[in-house]
């Protein structure tokens, strides 16, 4: 690889951008797109598009390119240190993610709870700026308390995070709406919240509860920008 492309592909994997290294397997050419740059009028655009939400490497049918497909690893920040928290931390981490507890009550942020995570015993406003939310990080809300939750949840849609889940019924996230509105968060993104958070299934115990969620979490991310480019269309 020459080393202009590596160079640009390391500076993608620093800043955590997806990128795909398109080689032309007969001329030996290989050039790197970003994705947050854009691609369109690319001639592999529509390839690349899939490429991008697959994260699959392969061939180009009908073309003699070779895509290498390199995405950021998924990282699921969790807001609070709860009985769903307990289960879905190592459920996350087996599925391959990178995980992180935040909750500044101590009696529920212990290592003893959360042995192979991640645990930050702050307040999220205090913290997340540190941990710099991206399009490749999930955040679920589970404190259930606003004065943790909300803060976070306004965090992790500025920062367009893939995913943004919170805890409680419909009426408990009628009125987080209306104190996200106070905080200045615009409709467009108030529609992204997961609420009540996670796929439908029935779920009742914590640990199932914590199934469903990492489910809707694992689901968005391997149709990450599907809707909204169709819904565009």
């Amino acid at each position: 690889m020459k080393l202009d492309v590596l160079s640009r592909l390391n500076a993608a994997r620093h800043q955590r951008e997806a990128a795909i290294v398109v080689t032309d397997l007969a001329s030996g050419h290989t050039r790197v797109v970003v994705e947050s740059e854009g691609y369109d009028g690319d001639p592999v655009e529509a390839e690349l598009g899939r490429r991008f939400v697959s994260g699959v490497s392969g061939m180009v049918a009908g073309a003699d390119l070779f895509l290498t497909v390199h995405l950021p690893p998924p990282r699921l920040v969790v807001i609070g240190a709860v009985h769903i928290s307990q289960a879905l931390a190592p459920m996350a981490k087996v599925a391959g993610f990178d995980i992180t507890i935040v909750d500044p009550r101590t009696a529920f942020a212990s290592p003893d709870r959360f042995p192979d995570a991640t645990l930050l015993a702050e307040w999220p406003q205090d913290v997340l700026p540190r941990l710099a939310l991206d399009p490749f990080t999930a955040v679920a809300a589970l404190s259930h308390d606003p004065k943790i939750d909300d803060t976070a949840l306004s965090a992790a849609l500025r920062a367009g995070c893939f995913y943004v889940g919170a805890l409680g019924s419909r009426k408990t996230h009628a009125k987080r709406l209306d104190r996200l509105r106070a905080l200045g968060v615009d409709e467009a993104s108030l529609s992204r919240i997961r609420a009540p958070i996670g796929l439908a299934i029935g779920a009742q115990s914590p640990a199932e509860i914590a199934v469903a969620v990492l489910a809707e979490i694992i689901g968005v991310l391997r149709s990450r920008g599907v809707a909204t480019k169709e819904a565009a269309a």
